[in-house]
């Protein structure tokens, strides 16, 4: 029996080795020949793919000084030349991998004929593999098939097929390069367990060291885990890695590259792992920390929807510069964090910062009293609350800014004339239907409004700038009037509400087929008129969903002289050879004519001094700044703003209620809010302390004190 086992296996070896070689060396002829050709041209398209596909790297970014703030990946990985290799590692793999790996041209034929009899299932051709092909199995299953599990399955199959295409290209690989080019590139491939891919981010994970000052110890740890990365993970199981460490010190002494001697010394040292589990940074935005996440995730939000998606942006090794001031961006974190504590329940204070100009709009800060991070418990958070658009956040009345400027640009209105300011108004333009209109109004569903205070001996006269300045509700209401609400509603694009705008009221994606208008519709459908509507009254008073750094933006069109840009966070982007690589981004715009813009800053000029909304607020910080200024409070006070700026630097907060809910805000001063049910919060007391906390020290006294620019006669008065 066991001399016709004997036979059977001889017979099945001698088998293997007529596949292996007319399968790797000749092509045969007739229909076995195309069969041939066609793996052929498999075979060389998989090396097409070895040569031509990068593997997965680290994207870093940083901030305006090139400071490292965050690392995206899917893979860790930091890129190792064979000159920053140690040596022991290289011949620990070698040693334990493949003996004969600078003997063989990629297949080791003695080992795999030896494989083949020593395997007794038919077909199975476990073992034998060399470090070529190993390195060529590796590059499929890490880089080119690593998002598809069809493809994985097949790049790891026990099949005679399988090895032969992995031969094929082993030998193929042999012919083009060096081994030493051969076992550099497995070790910048293969896994180490925990998203950590190639010998340079092991040794950095695994032992805070780099690979070139790897002892011997440690890279045998590392040789001994690519054979099966998780179970013997040093972490999870030490005892296995210990184990599986000694036994490649075995193969050392075996190889004689290790005296016997030294390895059993060495064998007593501990496993020597950095504590608690691998050392290698975050890869998200959450490794950007509680002040900076929020700027990182608009970067990669950003990024996302201007042509890039997520793969290549986590794998990409892109060095991203954004425009952040990191400096900037701390005083932001540190004045919304004083006016609202950090762990304060269902309040978020934000604050949004831009750079002014006529060629870019740079986004300088991105801050919350939140701290950006997964943790709840600690009131942490990773939603966009400087950036992107809340139901919960509305402007309040800052909006009466896009009235006033759509007053101006039609000139209907200049900022030096003047209209009434009743106590209370009845439009017989908009409708809306509210318990405190009279009786006959409120049958014809007509809007009725009054203003936060009442003036003493009811109707009042003031200027536009003056109305800027005190914020009467009723006289923007009849403005909107005058002016219409298309303009009206169009100037808030225009100046900077593009996603805003382009949402519905409950913050979500468009639905242009909706029936109802409140839900589904944009705001300009739903705000403007219609061939059923005249609009909604209540748009400048800013009752919708709003995102800060689109109000930021504003103040800085206007400070631009009409001068629309995309609010960018990007300064350049280096792909991995550190080629400049563009991004799709929107062309700036003259949205309003340089001259009532520059007037529009002047109508907006008087909010910092006595009288204007902000007066208190600013004279807490001893603020001598030329400044355009508004507030804005919404229904209830749930939530109010304050947008601002100076030619220098623009910006805006905003406090409101994230999770939502019923009621107010209450405003005890800095440090004491929070949410309440009758309401006392204003955009002159939070929003407004926030806005100057930052801006006193962001602007130092080595800034110039720069005007405004001059307002134009055209748009001063109009009648």
């Amino acid at each position: 029996m066991r001399k016709t086992d004997g036979l059977f296996k001889l017979l099945g070896l001698c088998l293997l080795a007529g596949i292996l070689v007319a399968g790797v060396l000749f092509p045969v002829v007739g229909a076995a020949g195309v069969a041939s050709n066609r793996a052929s041209e498999t075979v060389d398209s998989m090396s097409a793919e070895l040569a031509n596909v990068p593997p997965p790297l680290v994207t870093t970014i940083t901030d305006s000084a090139g400071n490292q703030i965050a690392t995206l990946y899917d893979q860790y990985r930091i890129p190792t030349s064979g000159d920053q290799i140690n040596e022991a590692m290289k011949w620990a793999l070698v040693s334990t991998e493949d003996r004969r790996f600078y003997e063989h041209h990629g297949v080791d034929w003695k080992g795999t004929l030896r494989a083949a009899l020593s395997n007794s299932a038919g077909g199975d051709t476990q073992g034998a593999s060399t470090l070529t092909q190993q390195y060529v199995k590796n590059y499929l299953i890490n880089v080119i098939y690593r998002d598809d599990e069809v493809g994985q399955k097949k790049a790891q199959e026990q099949s005679v097929a399988r090895k032969l295409k992995e031969a094929r290209i082993a030998i193929q690989l042999e012919n083009t390069m060096s081994k030493d080019q051969i076992l550099t590139s497995y070790l910048n491939v293969v896994e180490f367990s925990r998203k950590i891919y190639g010998v340079g981010a092991a040794a950095q994970a695994y032992f805070n060291t780099t690979a070139d000052k790897l002892s011997v110890t440690q890279a045998a740890l590392l040789a001994g885990m690519v054979n099966n990365p998780p179970f013997y993970d040093p972490w999870t199981h030490p005892d296995r890695a210990t184990e599986r460490r000694n036994l490649v010190l075995d193969r050392m002494v075996d190889n004689l590259k290790l005296s016997r001697a030294d390895a059993e010394r060495m064998k007593t040292e501990p496993l020597g792992v950095v504590p608690g589990g691998p050392s290698k940074p975050a890869s998200n935005c959450v490794g950007a920390g509680p002040e900076n996440g929020f700027f990182c995730q608009y970067v990669e939000d950003y990024l996302l929807t201007h042509g890039m998606n997520k793969d290549d942006l986590y794998t990409g090794g892109y060095t991203i510069r954004t425009t952040m001031d990191q400096r900037a961006n701390h005083e932001a974190k540190m004045s919304a964090q004083t006016q609202v504590s950090k762990t304060q329940k269902n309040v978020a204070n934000v604050l949004s910062l831009v750079r002014p100009g006529k060629d870019r709009h740079e986004v300088v800060a991105l801050a919350a009293n939140r701290d950006y991070g997964t943790d709840a418990g600690a009131g942490q958070t990773t939603y966009a609350l400087p950036s992107g658009v809340y139901n919960t956040g509305g402007a309040g009345s800052s909006y009466k800014i896009f009235t006033s400027a759509a007053a101006l640009q039609n000139r209907v209105m200049g900022i030096y004339d003047t209209f009434e300011v009743p106590n209370f108004y009845v439009s017989n333009v908009f409708i809306g239907g509210s318990p405190r209109c009279p009786l006959v109004a409120q049958a014809t569903r007509a809007y009725c409004l009054g203003n936060a205070t009442d003036y003493e001996g009811g109707t009042r006269t003031m200027t536009l700038q003056g109305g800027l300045q005190t914020s009467p509700n009723t006289a923007f209401v009849m403005l909107e009037e005058k002016v219409g609400m298309g303009p009206v509603v169009d100037m808030a694009s225009k100046l900077g509400l593009r996603e805003t705008m382009s949402r519905n009221i409950g913050g979500g994606e468009v639905k242009a087929d909706s029936k109802n208008p409140g839900e589904n519709k944009t705001q300009t459908a739903y705000f403007g008129p219609t061939d059923k509507s005249p609009g909604q009254g209540s748009f400048t008073l800013g009752v919708s969903a709003t995102s800060n750094l689109e109000m930021a933006n504003v103040a800085a069109t206007i400070l631009s002289g009409g001068k629309w840009c995309p609010p960018t966070p990007i300064g350049q982007i280096q792909d991995r050879t550190g080629k400049p690589i563009p991004i799709n981004e929107q062309p700036c715009e003259q949205v309003m004519d340089e001259a009532a813009a520059n007037t529009l800053a002047v109508g907006m000029s008087k909010d910092d001094q006595p009288g204007g909304t902000s007066a208190a607020a600013a004279a807490q910080v001893g603020w001598n700044r030329p400044m355009i200024g508004k507030t804005g409070t919404t229904q209830a006070n749930g939530s109010a703003a304050f947008v601002g700026g100076t030619p220098q630097l623009a910006g805006a907060a905003m406090v409101f209620r994230p999770e939502g809910g019923s009621g107010g805000l209450c405003d005890g001063g800095p440090g004491n809010v929070s949410t309440c049910g009758e309401g006392n919060m204003f955009g002159g007391k939070t929003p407004a302390r926030t806005w100057f906390g930052a801006m006193s020290r962001i602007l130092t006294p080595n800034d110039p004190v720069l005007p405004l620019p001059p307002s134009d006669p055209r748009y001063e008065r109009v009648h």
